[in-house]
């Protein structure tokens, strides 16, 4: 059992619940999710099994989300499951002064992580110090959006409303988008709801249901895994056969079939290594040492 579940995590379950009703209900003991989200929030979890939690540092891991901001109030958690801090609701507001605002939020920007994430503080996770109610400064981080846009903006008359739609970087903080976004139009703001649509390759509408995982048993579970090679498919594919793909499965290093070579391969780029369509490592691209101008593909995860 070896492969991706692209799982659509509901509601009140933390990432971690997830992983353990998948490893009791597949019988798998090895098996990690890609990226923790929220317990509040739902959308794409995938979940690797068996071989393919060898390969989780590998996958792409840009997502995007559907985020609705609530403008006119400020939370201690930045989302709806904190104390109200500020409230001061928000007259004469309308979805261009939200589109004006979300200038701000695109390319690189600098976002200081909230107290309820996960990163660590002198051996702390910050949500545990927040939980002690205890609050440290931590210093502001760089996250990529490549893409946020107004979908839509709900009137009313003191607290309105707008959904989000957000391409980012792995480790972006919708929560903290939304709480800057409220801090920048001078009304304050906090994330209301959240909703993951895509993890790397894997979408929304090729998820998984909690539920159909029960139905299925054993062997069964194979058909809805993601085989390892579609969730690598942004990375190139070399194929290695007979002596090359045993030195290969002992981590050694080798020089590439001379079909591959032609403009196909550059130094540092990461491959795919196949044997008969089946994936037996991830190697790098360096320089041979010996032959100027030429390659040796160096595995760095052997997955045979």
């Amino acid at each position: 059992m070896d492969g991706i579940l692209n799982v659509i995590k509901p509601p009140g379950m933390t990432s971690h619940d997830v992983v353990s009703f998948i490893r009791k209900v597949t019988g798998q003991k090895k098996a990690g999710h890609t990226g923790t989200l929220d317990p509040g929030a739902a959308g794409v979890l995938p979940v690797c099994l068996g071989k393919a939690t060898k390969i989780i540092q590998f996958l792409e891991d840009s997502k995007c989300y559907w985020a609705e901001v609530t403008f006119g109030k400020s939370t201690t958690t930045q989302d709806a499951f904190g104390d109200v801090i500020k409230s001061l609701g928000v007259h004469g507001f309308s979805a261009n002064d939200v589109e004006q605002a979300l200038k701000n939020f695109t390319g690189w920007i600098k976002q200081v992580p909230p107290m309820t994430s996960a990163i660590k503080h002198h051996g702390k996770k910050l949500y545990e110090l927040a939980r002690a109610g205890i609050e440290v400064e931590r210093k502001p981080r760089s996250v990529y959006i490549s893409e946020i846009k107004l979908i839509n903006f709900y009137k009313d008359s003191a607290f309105p409303k707008a959904i989000l739609h957000i391409n980012c970087s792995a480790g972006t903080y919708i929560r903290t988008i939304c709480h800057d976004l409220g801090e920048t139009l001078g009304c304050g703001a906090y994330m209301s709801f959240l909703l993951r649509t895509r993890a790397g390759v894997f979408t929304l509408e090729n998820t998984v249901v909690l539920e159909q995982l029960i139905k299925v048993n054993g062997r069964d579970v194979d058909t809805l895994l993601v085989p390892m090679r579609k969730a690598l498919e942004y990375l190139p594919g070399v194929a290695v056969e007979g002596s090359l793909a045993k030195a290969v499965s002992y981590g050694n290093s080798i020089t590439p079939p001379a079909h591959d070579l032609a403009d196909r391969l550059a130094a540092k780029q990461l491959v795919c290594l196949e044997r008969a369509g089946e994936l037996i490592a991830l190697a790098v691209v360096k320089d041979d040492p010996n032959k100027l101008g030429q390659y040796i593909l160096q595995p760095v995860k052997v997955l045979v």
